[in-house]
């Protein structure tokens, strides 16, 4: 699944279109290095996102094409 539809879907960003412009301003890592929003996220990847003063990481545990409220938690673990 493409980097910015995972960031939707986990809702660890709310709306694609977002999660898009922040990964083409560069502000998207994975697994240390900055990644495209067309980058091919897998089970285990952790990913980095720097929103002002605000830096989330989190490794994903699974990878589906939907999600509801509930169950997107589940799709990633927070990391400190």
């Amino acid at each position: 699944m493409r980097l910015d539809k995972y960031l939707k879907v986990s809702r660890l960003i709310k709306r694609r279109t977002v999660a898009n412009e922040v990964c083409d301003a560069k502000h998207v890592s994975v697994n240390g290095k900055v990644a495209r929003a067309s980058y091919d996220v897998k089970v285990g990847d952790v990913i980095e996102i720097q929103m002002g003063a605000n830096c989330t990481r989190a490794r994903v545990l699974d990878v589906s094409e939907h999600a509801t409220k509930e169950n997107a938690v589940l799709m990633y673990e927070l990391l400190g």
